[in-house]
C-alpha cells in the first residue's frame, strides 16, 4: 500500500509540475529549486526530484549536474515536429468525417464556440476551450481517443501557443478561425475545412518569430547552451 501511495504521490506531483510548465507559471529557462517546489506543494523533496526526472524525459526540464534544474526553453524544432504530427492527425480526421456528423457532438461544438466568444474570457479558459474544440472535431470522425496521444507529444507546442495567446490583445482571431473551420465542416465543404485548419494550426510559427525577436531568452538556440554558475546561475 505504501508503494502504491508513493507512486500516486509522484504521479500527482508530476502532473502538477507539468501543468505549471505548460501554463508558463514556471516560464522557459526558470531555475527550479527542489526545496522551494516541495515547500510550495507541501510534499517532501523525493517526489519532486522524481517528477523533475520524468519532466526531463518529456523534454520540458533540463537537469545539469552540479548546476541545477531548469525549465527547458521552448525548442522551435520540437514545436515544428509536434505541429507536423498534429496537422497530419487533424487533417486526416477531417478526411474521415462521416456524411452525417453526430448531432450531439455538433451541438457540443456549437456551445464551445459560443463560450469562446464570451467577454472577458481568460487565456487559460480559452486554451481549454480550444483543446476541447479540436478534440471534438476528432470525435466527429470517430477518432477522439487519438487526442490523448497528440496531447502527450505537444508540450513545446503548447507553450509556444500560450506565448502567442499572451502576445495577442484578444483570442478572438483564433475563435473566428475555429468558427470558419466548423462552418466548413457542417457545410460539407471539406476542401475549405482543410485549408482553414492548416492556416489555423500553422499560425504558431509566425507567433514564435515575433516573440523570439523581442524575447530570445525564452527559446532554445541551435547550439546546446548550458547555464553557468557565477555568483548566480545564468544562461549563456
Amino acid at each position: 500500500m505504501a508503494q502504491t501511495n508513493r507512486r500516486t504521490s509522484r504521479r500527482s506531483i508530476y502532473l502538477k509540475l507539468r501543468q505549471m510548465v505548460l501554463t508558463l507559471e514556471l516560464p522557459p529557462g526558470a531555475a527550479l529549486s527542489e526545496n522551494e517546489l516541495a515547500a510550495s506543494l507541501g510534499v517532501s523533496r523525493t517526489p519532486v526530484r522524481e517528477s523533475l526526472i520524468l519532466l526531463a524525459q518529456d523534454g520540458l526540464v533540463q537537469i545539469f549536474p552540479k548546476i541545477g534544474s531548469f525549465v527547458s526553453r521552448v525548442d522551435p524544432a520540437q514545436v515544428a515536429d509536434a505541429q507536423f504530427l498534429r496537422e497530419a492527425v487533424e487533417l486526416a480526421s477531417l478526411d474521415a468525417l462521416p456524411p452525417e456528423p453526430d448531432h450531439s457532438v455538433v451541438a457540443e461544438l456549437r456551445d464551445n464556440l459560443a463560450r469562446q466568444q464570451r467577454p472577458g474570457l481568460g487565456l487559460e479558459e480559452f486554451f481549454e476551450l480550444d483543446e476541447a474544440f479540436h478534440q471534438g472535431l476528432m470525435r466527429l470522425s470517430g477518432h477522439g481517443n487519438v487526442w490523448t496521444t497528440v496531447a502527450a507529444a505537444k508540450g513545446h507546442l503548447d507553450r509556444a501557443r500560450r506565448l502567442g495567446l499572451h502576445e495577442n490583445v484578444s483570442p478572438a482571431v483564433f475563435a473566428d478561425q475555429h468558427r470558419e473551420i466548423f462552418d466548413a465542416v457542417v457545410g460539407g465543404d471539406l476542401a475549405s475545412a482543410r485549408t482553414a485548419m492548416r492556416t489555423h494550426l500553422r499560425a504558431v510559427f509566425s507567433d514564435i518569430e515575433r516573440i523570439r525577436a523581442h524575447s530570445p531568452e525564452l527559446f532554445a538556440t541551435g547550439s546546446s547552451s548550458v547555464p553557468v554558475r557565477r555568483n548566480v546561475v545564468v544562461w549563456e
